[in-house]
C-alpha cells in the first residue's frame, strides 16, 4: 500500500474568482493622508513626551548640582571661618587694643578739634583715666583760642575719656570698642559653626 493516502493533492486547484472592488485614486490618496496623519501624530507625541522625560531629568540633575554646590559652599565657608577663627582671636586680643592705646590720645585731640570747631571762647576740659593726662597734654595743638583743661578721673579705665566744651559732652571708649568688636566675630564664629552642626 502507498502513501498516497496520507499526502494532500495539489493537482486539481480550483480557482475562487475575488470580488475586486475598484478603489479610485481619490479614495486611496485619502487614506495615505489620514496614515501619514496618524503616523506624524504618533511621533509628535512620542517627541513632547521623550522631551518632557529629558526636560524632568536634566532638572533634577541641575536641583541636585545645586545643592551639591550649596552644600560645597557652606562647607567651604565653615572651614574659611574656621581658619580665621585664630587671627581674629589674635587680632582682637592683641593687635586691635595696641593699636588703640597708641592713637588714643590722637583720637582725643581729633574729637577735641571737632567740637572745638562748633563751640568756640567756650570753656574745654578732657577727662582721661590715671596716667594718660601727660600723653594727651602733649599732643594738643596750641591753636585753641581758649586753654584746655585735662584732668585725671579715677573712675575712668584706660582708653576711656570724656570730653566737654561748654555744655557739649562725648564720650571715648576705646576699651569699649574692642570689647564690641571682640563680642561681634565671637557671635559671628559662633552662628557660623551653628549653622554647620545644625543647618
Amino acid at each position: 500500500m502507498g502513501i498516497t493516502h496520507l499526502l494532500e493533492d495539489f493537482g486539481t486547484a480550483v480557482i475562487v474568482p475575488t470580488a475586486v472592488s475598484e478603489v479610485s485614486e481619490e479614495v486611496i490618496e485619502e487614506e495615505r493622508l489620514v496614515s501619514f496623519e496618524k503616523g506624524y501624530s504618533a511621533g509628535w507625541e512620542d517627541a513632547v513626551t521623550a522631551k518632557d522625560k529629558e526636560n524632568t531629568k536634566v532638572s533634577a540633575t541641575l536641583a541636585s548640582s545645586l545643592e551639591d554646590l550649596n552644600f560645597t559652599f557652606k562647607e567651604a565657608q565653615s572651614q574659611l571661618i574656621e581658619s580665621l577663627d585664630p587671627m581674629f582671636k589674635v587680632l582682637t586680643s592683641a593687635v586691635l587694643p595696641d593699636t588703640m592705646a597708641a592713637t588714643f590720645g590722637h583720637h582725643i585731640v581729633d574729637q577735641m578739634v571737632d567740637m572745638a570747631k562748633f563751640h568756640t571762647d567756650q570753656p574745654m576740659s578732657i577727662f582721661a583715666s590715671p596716667g594718660e593726662s601727660a600723653a594727651v597734654r602733649a599732643l594738643l595743638p596750641d591753636a585753641f583760642s581758649t586753654p584746655v583743661q585735662v584732668q585725671e578721673d579715677e573712675q575712668l579705665a584706660p582708653g576711656q575719656a570724656y570730653l566737654r566744651v561748654g555744655s557739649t559732652e562725648r564720650e571715648i571708649d576705646s576699651s569699649g570698642l574692642v570689647e564690641s568688636i571682640k563680642d561681634s566675630i565671637d557671635a559671628f564664629t559662633y552662628h557660623v559653626k551653628e549653622d554647620r552642626n545644625y543647618g
